[in-house]
This record gives C-alpha cells, sequence and structure tokens, in this order.
C-alpha cells in the first residue's frame, strides 16, 4: 500500500471512518479537510450492486448538474455543412469535418469533449482505437451524437457530466470545485444520486447502492449514507 503524505493523513484523522455522513455534511467536510492550495475538485463516488457484463445493467448517460461543474470544458464539434455554422455560433471551441479529424490522428487533442452528428461517425469511427481508450468517442447514450448540436454544446457548457460504470461497479463524477458553497455541491450531489438511483437494473436484488463517497482531489474519501 502506497504510504500517505503528511496532509493527507492528518485530513484523514479529522473524518470518522465508522460514520455515514449525508451529502451536506461530507461535502462540508470534505472542503474543510481539502489541503490543497488550488481550487480542488470534488467528487462522488458510487460503488453499485451491478454485473456490467449484463448489457441491462450498463449504467450509463449524462445530466446537466443544477450548478455545473465549475470547469470550462473545450468542446469539439465534428461535422459538415449548415450544422458547422450552428455549430460555431453556439459556442463550440472548434468545429471541422475530416480534415479536423486528420489533426488527432496526429495527435492533436486540444479539446475535453467531441460532439458529432450522425452522419459524421463513420469517419470517427475509425479513430476508434485513439479515441476510445480517452474516452473521447461521441456516444448517442450521452447526447454526443445528434442533429441539435447547439443543444448538446450548450448542456456541455452550463456543466454537463457524463457517468459511466466500470468493470467494478464504481462510478466517479465530478460534482464540482471547492470554491462552490455548501449547498452548491449537495444539490449537485442529490440530483447525481436521484439519476443514479432511477438507473436501478431490474435484475439487480438486494442492496444497490454498496456504498458512496465524497471526496477531493487529494483528499481522503468520506463515507455517505443511501437515502
Amino acid at each position: 500500500m502506497a504510504k500517505r503524505g503528511k496532509k493527507y493523513t492528518e485530513a484523514l484523522k479529522q473524518v470518522d471512518t465508522a460514520k455515514l455522513y449525508s451529502l451536506t455534511e461530507a461535502v462540508a467536510l470534505a472542503k474543510k479537510i481539502n489541503t490543497t492550495k488550488f481550487d480542488a475538485s470534488v467528487e462522488i463516488s458510487f460503488n453499485l450492486n451491478v454485473d456490467p457484463r449484463h448489457a441491462d445493467q450498463q449504467i450509463r448517460g449524462a445530466m446537466v448538474l443544477p450548478n455545473g461543474t465549475g470547469r470550462s470544458q473545450k468542446v469539439l464539434v465534428v461535422t459538415q455543412g449548415a450544422k458547422e455554422q450552428e455549430a460555431k455560433d453556439a459556442g463550440a471551441d472548434f468545429v471541422g469535418g475530416k480534415e479536423i479529424l486528420e489533426d488527432i490522428k496526429k495527435g492533436w487533442f486540444g479539446f475535453d469533449v467531441i460532439v458529432a452528428t450522425p452522419d459524421m461517425m463513420g469517419e470517427l469511427g475509425k479513430l476508434g482505437k485513439i479515441l476510445g481508450p480517452k474516452g473521447l468517442m461521441p456516444n448517442p447514450k450521452t447526447g454526443t451524437v445528434t442533429m441539435n448540436i447547439a443543444n448538446a454544446v450548450n448542456e456541455i457548457k452550463k456543466g454537463k457530466v457524463t457517468y459511466r460504470v466500470d468493470k467494478e461497479g464504481n462510478i466517479n463524477v465530478m460534482i464540482g470545485k471547492c470554491s462552490f458553497t455548501d449547498e452548491q455541491l449537495a444539490e449537485n450531489a442529490k440530483a447525481l444520486y436521484n439519476v443514479i438511483a432511477k438507473a436501478r437494473p431490474a435484475a439487480v436484488k438486494g442492496n444497490y447502492m454498496k456504498s458512496i463517497t465524497v471526496s477531493t482531489t487529494m483528499g481522503p474519501a468520506i463515507r455517505v449514507a443511501a437515502e
């Protein structure tokens, strides 16, 4: 096990590891014990009683957090024709067709999210081995493959987050920054919690949410009570 730093150890002393905190208590404590000099991100993590090997238990989607994430995301729109102007008018940072995909092939990754129109997915599919491992491939389930480019760009700029269960049954999502108020972070966390709760697969028996934790970028995890 990796040796923890002094600051982390001191922060951990302030967490009652036997207690299940409310979301509001958890975000307030996470902010209080944050030791970074920068405006650290706050994350919520769910460990779910699901088996992602089954299609009906692959929990995945996207939502706009009520208070955003506090992070500005650079959006690349891959499209052609009239949709290019729509993307520019909506505030996309980069817009292009096949030519911009050539830049990606050469190693350009100056963006955080790709939005694409369906007609460009054939070309994007050729970059699957490059974009897939980085989690950048557009997907209809997260609203990044769409003809409504303006809406997709606006949502991402407002603080849209994506969530996807990994093979161990975990979902980790950024819910804001330490500079947010406790209320803003708790509201974001609760909104995401409700979406994950509603996504409970019918096949799951017994306890669905095995554990929930809140933490900052370099801080210890604080256990949260499922509501």
